[in-house]
């Protein structure tokens, strides 16, 4: 694997090393010395062209904790405010002489753009509404430590879809992993054509959320991206909340060893209440931890591991 653009880009044995050596991984962050020497002289920088808390602060931690030099830059601060291409933005970076570029983009493809640019090994850290694949991974890692092996188990993965890169990887992952995977929205937020696509890849689609609570193993909320949408998707955040959040009487059609995830950040009290958020069942704390981690693991067999 040179790069990691897509979770279509692992297949099972590969995913389930990320996720293994992420585990050991894990174990540093409760260290009083949170250092690997395992990417010693290697330079990495992160490029982001989108805003991010979790995703851009867990790749530098995630690069600084193996000892590589990590370089954080932003579209607001390079030349691209000026006017300069991603071409050349990126050609230029990586002529002086790094080993891996962690981008994110507002435009679906363009890591994949990148790769065939640059030498450099490359990490799609979210391109668009495309795809997410490290958040992906990490999202695998925290519910298969709570419940256990993936492969058999039902997932469920509900909200706004249609804006959302995470779905994609997230589906991908987990049919790689033999999960069962139901995606539920209102029709608004159903992906185009995902009749079609739900039978080409095997997952099953609803837009009834009661109905799937209860044999649901894991159930994983995703944000309303309002910042992409442009028109009504829904008449009011009341009545959406009412369909299609996780709330306080949709916790009792849980089964009890059911968890709850949701990749972040969250739109409280809109897809998902307080108490959903905050309860014991809940991943959210975990998946922000499992950040660090499966991103030391995606970087070291990138860059320090076995190719």
């Amino acid at each position: 694997m040179r790069h990691l653009l897509s979770a279509a880009d692992l297949d099972r044995d590969q995913a389930l090393t990320i996720l293994e050596t992420a585990a050991q991984m894990h174990e540093v962050q409760h260290r009083e010395v949170k250092k690997l020497p395992a990417l010693r002289g290697r330079t990495v920088v992160n490029l982001f062209f989108e805003d991010s808390t979790r995703t851009r602060s867990s790749f530098e931690i995630a690069g600084k904790w193996l000892s590589a030099d990590v370089i954080n830059i932003s579209a607001k601060g390079s030349s691209v405010s000026k006017g300069e291409s991603l071409r050349d933005t990126v050609t230029t970076v990586a002529a002086m002489g790094i080993d891996g570029m962690v981008i994110r983009h507002h435009a679906s493809g363009a890591p994949a753009q990148v790769a065939d640019w640059i030498d450099a090994v490359v990490v799609n850290a979210g391109d668009g509404t495309h795809e997410h694949p490290t958040q992906a991974l990490l999202d695998a890692y925290s519910i298969s430590r709570r419940i256990g092996d993936l492969a058999g188990k039902h997932v469920v993965i509900a909200g706004d879809l249609t804006h959302s890169r995470v779905v994609r990887s997230n589906l991908l992952l987990l049919k790689t992993l033999g999960a069962q995977v139901t995606l539920v929205a209102p029709p608004t937020l159903m992906p185009s054509g995902v009749a079609a696509w739900s039978e080409a890849a095997g997952f099953a689609t609803t837009y009834d959320f009661d109905a799937v609570l209860p044999d649901a193993d894991a159930v994983m909320m995703l944000r309303v991206q309002k910042e992409r949408m442009s028109g009504g998707y829904f008449p009011t955040p009341r009545e959406y909340t009412v369909g299609y959040g996780l709330t306080r009487q949709r916790l009792k059609l849980l089964s009890p060893n059911a968890v709850i995830a949701h990749p972040g950040p969250m739109n409280r009290g809109l897809e998902i209440t307080a108490d959903a958020a905050d309860e014991a069942r809940s991943l959210i704390l975990d998946q922000v931890s499992a950040g660090v981690a499966v991103r030391m693991s995606v970087l070291y067999h990138l860059l320090g591991g076995a190719q």
